[in-house]
């Protein structure tokens, strides 16, 4: 690079950032930090109420999921407080959603779980062994709290790197069935993995191909050793949740709250415990010595770095997944946009800083989502009035949940994820608007709950993609439309057997090496319905058909007069081609040629002319119209005076 190119270089880049000015900082603080714009207009008359009681009872949720996702995630139960506290409080600032409640997720606690489990097993079974580290934990809870950690850590740095490559666009490839089919299997993994605790079973940790049927193999084969306390416990904590959860919902529009069941369960379930010390008397597992404050920060473990990359990917497109359609969901219920990329930055970001504080991961919740929702919250101050209750949590009540029992946390859990299970009943509707939706559910659904998460949706993805294809391939793309419905205006009596000699085609899809083959298929169908009407002696009305095809011209006035068949090739409908498109449209042209019929263009695009020119050197010869209208006056202008079609011109495109 010579001097004289460095000095220029740098002289242009310096001219550009110094005229950076005001208006260009402000906007780019607006968009990448949402709060700036949405927080000066807050109305606290308005706003302030809803958001505290929805906050308040986004609160009991965030704590109970949050004790019950660490303990998903193998790590202690204090983590999942930390991972309520802090990952909201990102979202709240760089999010554009007024309604999603970020914190701990089902979903990403079982993909971490697999890489804690993988690099620091047990030791024999002995979880307390080992010098105290910071909060007084064991160095071994310290160990699987650093992998959940560079889990997190690296999960956010995968998300930001999308957001700066601009990968948010992508979102187009998710639909509804595979999204829908994704979370439902995630949901029935995470209720396997809450059997052991509804069951007071003591059981190893089972992972990979098929390991929830492997769960349920172990489950049966050793009932005998269920703890019928714990049993009990579960049964009546499940009856009291769901009664009152329906009641809720039945009740919404007279009640202006929501009845915080699971606040009560959890203290009436903990005083319980205490006073009948059921943990040493029945052998109920309970959640055990909660550290009260919160960590210092420190950097993820990354020794641990280089092994996670599966996990982290998996809970990185996973828990964007579930988020950003949280946020669209929202979005379109309460009337405001949000932007993808901006999300994937403000997750990433979620991600990245708490890890941290020891968080495991983290990603929007649809069950604290819709709690917000049912509660009336109106922005992210719901979540941020969260925040400062869980902060209180950590400080002054964290140690009284010591008694809380693990089948009263695994029976919230269950029945917060009723909204997930419950998409069961979308297959009704799959199966009656398309049954290739309907396929293309159970299938992601089979290898969600055969594999994981990531697994399923990686399947549901690649398979719906590949089943468009297929569909696109095999499309239908011929329809019959009667020539004196739409093009009869104008035309003499006396000129009706012109009706009689064209034939208008429409080529109404994208033309690209997907539908080559159905083009030239349908194409071969026309030709055989063109030779037959010129050997027909019947003066019917001729169809417009309307298909994915194409015709060349040449001679058009000369063949009017010996009776030839014309066709019009209507091409508006073409919004993109490939080379495969184009020389099978060029070769369908000269096909026609062959079988004595002239064909002429409509409504092509300035592409496609030049396309067509560089494709087919005996497309200069070829006239091409603005319209089909404009091709058919052209028609009835020759038959009228049997003029020559160079004199339309200046009719032409």
């Amino acid at each position: 690079m010579s001097a004289s190119y460095k000095k220029n270089y740098f002289s242009l880049t310096w001219k550009r950032l110094s005229s950076i000015g005001y208006p260009e900082v402000r906007g780019w603080c607006l968009r990448r930090v949402p709060i700036l714009e949405w927080g000066p207009r807050y109305s606290i008359r308005e706003n302030l109420i809803p958001d505290s009681i929805a906050g308040m009872m986004l609160t009991v949720q965030q704590v109970a999921q949050g004790l019950a996702f660490a303990v998903m995630s193998s790590v202690h139960p204090v983590f999942g407080l930390y991972g309520s506290l802090f990952p909201p409080l990102i979202y709240a600032i760089f999010g554009m959603s007024h309604h999603v409640s970020t914190g701990t997720f089902a979903i990403t606690s079982l993909i971490s779980a697999g890489a804690v489990e993988r690099l620091v097993p047990p030791n024999d079974g002995n979880v307390t062994q080992g010098l105290p580290g910071d909060l007084g934990l064991s160095e071994f809870e310290m160990q699987r709290i650093g992998v959940a950690a560079a889990v997190t850590f690296l999960g956010g740095v995968i998300q930001v790197s999308m957001f700066l490559l601009h990968l948010g666009f992508t979102t187009f490839l998710l639909s509804q069935p595979v999204v829908s089919a994704m979370t439902t299997g995630a949901a029935t993994h995470v209720v396997t993995s809450q059997v052991k605790f509804l069951l007071g079973l003591q059981m190893p940790y089972i992972s990979g191909p098929l390991g929830m049927f492997y769960i349920y193999i172990y489950v049966f084969k050793h009932l005998n050793l269920v703890n019928i306390g714990a049993l009990l416990l579960s049964i009546l904590s499940l009856c009291v949740l769901i009664v009152t959860t329906e009641l809720n919902e039945k009740f919404k529009n007279k009640i202006r709250f929501v009845i915080p069941i699971d606040l009560a369960l959890i203290i009436t379930t903990a005083m319980a415990c205490y006073f009948s010390d059921m943990h040493k008397a029945y052998d109920v597992d309970i959640v055990g010595h909660i550290p009260k404050g919160i960590p210092l920060p420190r950097a993820p473990s990354m020794d641990v770095i280089q092994h996670v990359v599966i996990e982290a990917f998996s809970m990185a497109l996973v828990g964007y997944t579930v988020s950003i359609c949280l946020a669209y969901n929202s979005a379109k219920k309460f009337n405001y946009s949000v932007c993808e990329n901006q999300e994937l930055f403000a997750h990433g970001l979620s991600n990245i800083i708490p890890s941290f504080f020891c968080c495991i991961p983290n990603a929007g919740a649809p069950g604290r989502t819709f709690l917000l929702y049912n509660n009336g919250a109106k922005t992210q101050v719901a979540c941020v009035i969260s925040c400062i209750l869980v902060l209180m949590v950590i400080y002054f009540v964290a140690p009284l949940l010591c008694w809380l029992p693990m089948s009263v946390l695994a029976s919230i859990v269950v029945v917060g994820l009723k909204g997930m299970l419950i998409q069961f009943r979308d297959l009704k509707k799959y199966w009656n608007v398309d049954k290739y939706d309907w396929v293309i559910w159970i299938s992601t659904y089979v290898f969600t709950i055969c594999f994981a998460a990531n697994i399923g949706l990686l399947f549901g993805v690649v398979f719906s993609i590949a089943v468009g294809a297929l569909r696109l391939t095999r499309a239908k793309t011929l329809s019959v439309v009667h020539l004196h419905d739409d093009y009869s205006t104008g035309f003499e009596d006396e000129h009706s057997k012109l009706f009689h000699e064209l034939e208008v085609i429409a080529i109404s899809t994208p033309l690209f090496f997907l539908n080559a083959k159905k083009l030239n298929t349908d194409i071969l169908e026309i030709k055989r319905k063109l030779v037959s009407r010129k050997d027909s002696c019947k003066l019917n009305t001729g169809p417009l058909l309307i298909p994915m095809s194409a015709g060349d011209s040449g001679g058009l006035s000369q063949g009017l007069k010996n009776d030839r068949m014309t066709v019009i090739l209507n091409c508006s409908g073409i919004t993109f081609f490939d080379f495969t498109g184009i020389n099978t449209l060029t070769q369908i042209v000269l096909d026609l040629r062959e079988h004595g019929s002239d064909v002429i263009f409509s409504g092509c695009s300035a592409s496609l002319v030049k396309a067509l020119h560089y494709c087919d050197p005996g497309a200069k010869h070829q006239h091409f119209f603005t319209d089909v209208k404009s091709a058919l006056d052209a028609m009835k202008i020759i038959k009228c005076t049997g003029s020559s079609l160079e004199v339309l011109d200046s009719s032409e495109a």
